[in-house]
């Protein structure tokens, strides 16, 4: 292939040379798309088992081990999320990641799936020994019953479930950063939240204030990532790319000079 690129062919015909210029333009490209092509969707559904906890009706329990807080209990997480095992919580980086979930029994179960999002972990009991298991909200196991029998669904404990990956859809939402309480110019850890499309994240870099370079975040647990060096001048610009389909966002200067720990800032982009 090397050899037929080459412009060894000049001295022979200009246009054996553009008609092959053109076929290696279109190699070329034709591996970019096709690299381009995978989606966060999962067409398959997989088995799995699922149970609840916190109130009956309620979103689950506060904050979670992917360090989203009070967002669990406001909309447009309320009601939608869930813990997930090992397999699926992957050690941090499975967080926000959106799944269809939808149980089987016809006599009780509603054929709608729910959609829940990681915001937690079930590290042991049922979600042990590699098995992939999702630890719901009250109020999202109920939703996986017909209407009105949400509380006898409950009752039964454990049920076996199917699952499929999907995309994250917040409803007009863009991606914000929030700035962890204890945060200093010599280390900064930043909370990234509202991710649409594969809602996980890959890996993370931080550009200070009138520099070219773009520094790699360490991903130290759930959702949240950091960097150590300083001292770190603002505005920074936070760039993400995906842990599924690689996808990347640039939010340029999105959080000010003049930050401070506990704020929240919300960049104008999102994935689509």
């Amino acid at each position: 292939m090397a050899a037929f690129c080459s412009s060894s062919f000049a001295p022979m015909l200009i246009r054996s040379v553009l008609f092959s210029s053109l076929l290696c333009a279109g190699f070329f490209f034709g591996s970019g798309e096709a690299g381009a092509a995978h989606k966060v969707v999962d067409p398959e559904w997989h088995p799995a088992t699922a149970t609840w906890y916190g109130s009956s009706d309620g979103d689950g329990s506060d904050g979670g081990a992917c360090g989203y807080g009070t967002l669990v209990d406001v909309v447009p997480m309320k009601a939608r999320v869930g813990a997930v095992s090992p397999v699926l919580f992957k050690g941090g980086e499975g967080c926000g990641a959106c799944y269809k979930v939808r149980c089987l029994d016809a006599s009780i179960c509603s054929r709608r799936a729910v959609t829940v999002i990681v915001t937690d972990e079930c590290p042991g009991g049922v979600c042990a020994f590699g098995r992939t298991h999702f630890d719901l909200s009250g109020a999202a196991f109920a939703r996986l019953a017909v209407a009105g029998h949400g509380g006898q669904l409950q009752n039964r404990g454990e049920i076996s479930v199917v699952y499929r990956r999907t995309a994250c859809k917040y409803g007009g939402k863009n991606i914000a950063f929030h700035v962890n309480e204890g945060s200093t110019s010599f280390w900064l850890s930043l909370l990234v939240e509202f991710e649409d499309g594969d809602g996980d994240i890959g890996s993370m870099q931080l550009k200070q204030a009138n520099s070219a370079q773009w520094q790699d975040m360490k991903h130290i647990w759930g959702a949240t990532w950091s960097l150590t060096p300083g001292p770190l001048v603002g505005p920074f610009s936070v760039r993400l790319t995906t842990l599924t389909t690689k996808q990347t966002l640039s939010a340029q200067d999105v959080i000010p000079k003049n930050w401070t720990p506990k704020a929240t800032y919300t960049s104008r982009l999102n994935f689509a």
